[in-house]
């Protein structure tokens, strides 16, 4: 029996280890709080990603070791790899980790992003304003995500009080993008080379977290898609990647800018489960222990609404035809990603009945 061990017990742990079951595959979590999503599914060693002595106890339980969110420290990483295989490679942690790098990553790979220099004073933040020009957008290099670390510049009255909210850790100035819409795909590579691509799926969100996805995006050509396929295939042959690759794009006048790139499994395939032949989830574990992949077709359509800061009654959701809930086990706190519904239907005109009853169960909150 295979061992898998986790790197974070968060909601993206839970899925794989479901996806995993129906596998034969057995799972041990790493996780530094005393509560997780994943607890309830498998072993779980709770220590600090500095702790090798809890990190050695992981990897002697295991044949091979994934992770489950990109802010695991690449120390860690590296220390594990040195024991047992880590897939994806510590090197697309370190490129993901801090906007900087993964920009230049970019840059170099010929994949086009919004314009971007880096601050280290109010001086330089001054000079990369009239350099990129406004609007702006002002974020942490490392650690932000659901639009934390981040401040829109709109007028040069905007520059000082945004230095000040963040100041006291390296920062990007990028230009502010006016996108048609948010973009992402999801792509897998397996350990032998093997590479597939899930379709462009449209993305909203809101106060910087993303709210739902639509599942194939509409009205994409061809071209775009190819697009898109390229970028991500690039980026998995340069790292030598195994595993799920997200990259979130902007479309802007019929071409895609990257935003940013996750090294994991991530939120906006997660309608995958019921509405692809393969889940992301499975496709990551077939890929890391070297299995053919499976099928990335679309199901029919979805739309996946992320439950955000409270729950729904579970009753009303699961009476709207076609609708899949699943909880993360996670106690109630405002913006917090608790769970998601994935509505899904073989028509678009079905599909769009559906999600607007699915609206009004979910109220503004969560919709």
């Amino acid at each position: 029996m295979i061992h898998i061990g986790v790197l974070g017990g968060g909601q993206l742990g839970r899925m794989l280890a479901l996806a995993g079951y129906p596998l034969g595959l057995q799972f041990i979590f790493f996780e530094p709080a005393e509560e997780a999503p994943a607890e309830h599914l498998a072993d779980r060693i709770v220590g600090d990603f500095d702790d090798h002595q809890k990190l050695q106890e992981l990897t002697d339980q295991v044949d091979v070791v994934t992770y489950e969110f990109e802010n695991v420290p690449v120390s860690a990483a590296r220390f594990v790899a040195e024991r047992r295989p880590v897939y994806p490679p510590a090197a697309a942690l370190e490129v993901s980790q801090d906007r900087l790098i993964e920009k230049t990553f970019f840059e170099r790979l010929e994949i086009p992003t919004p314009p971007f220099v880096a601050v280290d004073s109010l001086d330089h933040l001054k000079r990369a304003v009239q350099q990129i020009g406004l609007p702006a957008v002002l974020k942490t290099r490392r650690m932000g995500y659901d639009g934390k670390g981040q401040e829109i510049l709109r007028s040069a009255a905007d520059v000082d009080a945004a230095w000040q909210r963040l100041t006291g850790t390296p920062l990007l100035l990028e230009g502010f993008v006016a996108f048609q819409r948010e973009l992402s795909i999801l792509a897998v590579r397996s350990r032998n080379g093997e590479k597939a691509f899930y379709c462009l799926v449209e993305n909203e969100h809101r106060q910087g977290i993303l709210r739902l996805s639509r599942a194939p995006a509409a009205d994409v050509p061809a071209a775009l898609q190819a697009q898109a396929q390229r970028y991500a295939t690039a980026i998995l042959e340069q790292l030598d990647y195994v595993g799920v690759l997200a990259i979130e794009l902007f479309e802007v006048g019929g071409r895609l800018l990257a935003n940013e790139m996750a090294p994991r499994v991530h939120n906006s395939g997660h309608w995958s489960i019921e509405g692809a032949e393969t889940s992301q989830f499975e496709n990551h574990l077939r890929a890391i222990l070297d299995l053919p992949l499976g099928p990335t077709a679309t199901i029919g359509h979805s739309t996946m609404f992320n439950l955000i800061g409270t729950l729904p009654d579970a009753a009303a959701v699961l009476a709207v035809p076609g609708a899949h809930l699943h909880l993360y086990g996670k106690t109630t706190r405002p913006a917090r990603k608790l769970g998601h519904v994935t509505v899904r239907a073989d028509d678009i005109e079905t599909l769009n009945r559906r999600v607007a009853e699915m609206r009004r169960v979910l109220g503004a909150g969560n919709e």
